[in-house]
């Protein structure tokens, strides 16, 4: 056949995928399979698929391709920030999974608000995806029953929950922060501080362990506690840092719930000439950039995030093909960095 034949299609004038299989010399659901990336296709066909697309100037139509299946070739990942570099290292890691193998990315960002990720929720599955990745559990009761309702595969990331149906990749919150507090206590420090912003859900829990771990060892003082809904900054460090010591100068140990908390304590401390790990021990979460490069180096909490995006996104592809799945739940740990900080 011509291809100015092939190039007559259906109503709309566009090229079809009919038309791209009968140039390539395949079957449909070949030239389909070719064009999403996905394994079971051999390069030869790949490449003729390719080619033939490539002539006929074929774009794929994802609309009709989720009207014939029900679901659309994207996964809705929901996430609460999108300038939180930890979210920012989970996104990139769920695209390079994810995109080769045909899937769309759809990134919705909640602003840690729950009733904005139930909005969002809501959006996706109105026109169901193939799959749906969301940021924990802290969530309305209308958005949990929303997924449970949808039959969209769903996984849960950063948290971890044994609970019937759910699959969830992260590491456990409260058991990190226990062991912020056991290695200050080591150090000797008997005033110690959980200095924390934005307080998300994950962000308590961490408190939570720290907490916990102090009473048990009779050193917890409520007074030394820092919450404040503000969003977590640099500046919002050296802030807090200055008025905990003006308030409390007997604090001789700080877990900062996120290191952007602990770089701005650290840059406060060397303003006012405070020996950090002499006079305070500082320890920030999650080992972002330049937590190693601070003056002291930071010790941190290093969390395994490109790591969650990617076995996230394993777990996802098994339950969106049908394929048993070893673990409902993936817990992949965190690392306590130790450095010149604490």
């Amino acid at each position: 056949m011509a291809t100015s034949t092939l190039r007559k299609t259906r109503s709309t004038g566009r090229p079809t995928l009919e038309a791209v299989a009968r140039l390539a010399g395949v079957s449909t659901i070949t030239a389909s399979r070719a064009l999403r990336g996905l394994g079971s296709v051999g390069p030869d066909y790949v490449q003729r698929v390719k080619a033939a697309a490539a002539e006929l100037n074929y774009v794929t139509n994802p609309a009709a391709r989720a009207l014939a299946s029900s679901r659309s070739d994207a996964v809705a990942v929901v996430i609460p920030s999108l300038s939180n570099a930890v979210f920012v290292d989970v996104l990139e890691s769920i695209h390079t999974a994810l995109r080769p193998r045909g899937y769309e990315i759809l990134i919705g960002n909640s602003h840690y608000s729950r009733n904005a990720e139930e909005d969002l929720i809501r959006h996706y599955l109105a026109s169901p995806p193939s799959g749906l990745i969301v940021t924990g559990f802290d969530r309305t009761e209308s958005a949990r029953r929303l997924i449970d309702a949808s039959g969209v595969p769903c996984v849960h990331i950063m948290e971890l929950e044994e609970a019937e149906g759910v699959h969830c990749v992260g590491f456990s919150q409260a058991r990190a922060g226990e062991a912020v507090a056991e290695h200050l206590i080591a150090r000797g420090c008997r005033h110690n501080a959980f200095v924390a912003a934005q307080l998300d859900s994950r962000m308590m829990q961490r408190g939570e362990g720290f907490r916990e771990t102090l009473q048990r060892k009779g050193l917890y003082d409520p007074d030394l506690e820092v919450l404040t809904p503000s969003p977590s900054s640099i500046g919002l460090g050296c802030d807090l840092f200055r008025q905990l010591l003006q308030r409390r100068p007997d604090v001789d140990g700080i877990f900062f719930g996120n290191d952007d908390l602990a770089q701005g304590a650290l840059f406060e401390a060397r303003r006012q000439g405070i020996a950090i790990p002499e006079r305070v021990a500082i320890v920030g979460f999650n080992d972002l950039a330049g937590a190693a490069d601070c003056v002291p180096r930071l010790t941190t909490v290093r969390t395994p995030r490109a790591e969650v995006g990617r076995i996230a996104s394993s777990l996802l592809l098994s339950m969106i093909g049908n394929e048993p799945v070893a673990s409902p739940v993936v817990d992949l740990g965190f690392e306590l960095v130790v450095r010149e900080s604490a």
